[in-house]
């Protein structure tokens, strides 16, 4: 395994000189930094972690709080996992993913015991118990949800009202008068799942200002539960021409559920929905929806982070920032 010392009898300078390269804490030419990357580069030297955070009080680390329910279709979590990482490697950080039940307790400790240079919170509540922590925290954070209050806190979400809002207009638009709405399963309200209601309300508001008719269910999400009540759902509701499912389990049950009933879409029912376009391509689902954008929503949070960490001074003030709903037609309206 190379060491410093080999990499600086390689770029032919002093040890100290490529420490101050690797921590910044002095000013480097441009040439001699060259010539230790080039160096670091061809040895494959990695600087020991320990070492480099005793040294620039950094640890290059990113904690990354996620919070999984056994009511929740994990799989749709875990799509904001993989950009988050991405972009904090792409910038230089590894990622500590903690997924304690005891969120608060598990925010203080890590960051009081400097295990980690920034926070990035995933799955937010309303009120959610790690934003105090995270406020009395010395490090940066970052949400990927929106809460309640939001000050001083840098927050990356999707528009879910805009979203909502779009769907009526598209099915609206077609002439759709009878509309069945699938939102979240109630617990996710119930703990402060803001971006439930936030959908359900717009949509339930858009319909009434068109004076159609919307048929508002809460849906599961395991089996064979989502099974049972999309086939309760379609004998309730046999008007209806149109369904607008803002559940990533029940839309990815659909499919073989409309099959079995001889449904075609969009011939019989019109269906659209809000996913992720990886997430469509997991479960083949061939309906119109709404771009959740897990991807932009985790990188612009990274890369907001990554600023106040290494630059807090050029950072400006806290950001809350809604990414824009992308509706994509996949044929399963007319």
């Amino acid at each position: 395994m190379a060491t410093i010392g080999d990499v600086a009898k390689a770029a032919g300078v002093s040890r100290s000189t490529v420490s101050y390269a690797l921590s910044g804490k002095r000013t480097i030419s441009t040439e001699t930094r060259e010539r230790i990357e080039s160096a670091i580069r061809e040895l494959g030297f990695t600087p020991n972690a320990g070492a480099r955070a005793l040294a620039t009080s950094q640890t290059m680390v990113i904690g990354l709080f996620v919070q999984f329910f056994r009511d929740e279709f994990s799989p749709a979590m875990l799509q904001y996992v993989l950009p988050i990482s991405d972009a904090a490697r792409e910038a230089g950080y590894d990622i500590l993913m903690v997924t304690e039940d005891d969120g608060p307790k598990a925010l203080r400790r890590i960051t009081d015991s400097d295990m980690v240079d920034g926070v990035v919170l995933l799955n937010v509540a309303h009120e959610d118990e790690r934003i105090p922590p995270l406020r009395a925290a010395r490090q940066p954070g970052a949400l990927v949800g929106l809460p309640k209050d939001t000050e001083g806190l840098d927050v990356f979400d999707l528009d879910f009202g805009e979203a909502a809002r779009m769907l009526v207009d598209h099915l609206h638009g077609l002439g759709h008068r009878e509309i069945i709405l699938i939102s979240p399963h109630e617990h996710v309200t119930t703990r402060g799942g803001a971006y439930a209601w936030r959908f359900r309300e717009a949509a339930l508001e858009r319909a009434a200002r068109y004076g159609l008719r919307i048929y508002p269910y809460n849906g599961e999400t395991q089996q064979p539960a989502i099974t049972e009540s999309l086939n309760a759902i379609l004998d309730q509701r046999p008007t209806a021409t149109a369904m607008i499912v803002h559940n990533d389990a029940m839309i990815a049950g659909l499919p073989p559920v409309l099959n079995a009933r001889g449904v075609r879409v969009p011939d019989d029912l019109s269906v659209v929905g809000i996913f992720s376009e990886d997430f469509g391509r997991l479960f083949s689902l061939p309906y119109t929806a709404i771009e959740t954008s897990p991807d932009k929503l985790g990188r612009a949070a990274v890369q907001a982070l990554v600023q106040r960490m290494q630059d807090p001074d050029s950072a400006g003030a806290p950001v809350v920032r809604f990414i824009a709903p992308e509706l994509t037609d996949r044929g399963s309206t007319r």
